[in-house]
């Protein structure tokens, strides 16, 4: 099953998927939702009406355009770039995320997206 979404934040639209994890499935179930973007380095991160704990896809690195929950804030995360733990030659959350989804587009667009900024995501 496909279940590709819309990111809107402000003015930019990206398609992304979400895979098949329990959370990515929870996340999928409360959509549309929409949040206010808290930057963190090159990370995207709001909180979400969806509660769950690290799962299968959990992780504490991750790559450029993963979509992660982070279960210690309950938040739904856009990862572009590096965030101030990262070390050289990968990206790390603040603590493990579990990965739910990709961005289909080129993630670099979110460089764009200033704090505050409101974040949609909706089915596509």
């Amino acid at each position: 099953m496909s279940r590709r979404i819309r990111i809107i934040a402000g003015e930019l639209l990206v398609e992304a998927e979400l895979n098949e994890t329990a959370t990515a499935t929870l996340i999928w179930n409360v959509l549309p939702m929409t949040g206010s973007a808290n930057l963190w380095g090159d990370e995207i991160y709001f909180s979400v009406p969806v509660d769950s704990s690290l799962d299968e896809s959990a992780s504490e690195v991750v790559e450029v355009g993963q979509l992660g929950y982070w279960p210690p804030g309950r938040a739904f995360c856009i990862f572009f770039g590096l965030t101030p733990v990262s070390k050289p030659g990968e990206i790390r959350p603040a603590s493990a995320v579990n990965v739910v989804g990709r961005v289909n587009d080129d993630p670099r667009l979110f460089k764009t997206v200033v704090a505050g900024t409101s974040v949609t995501i909706e089915k596509r």
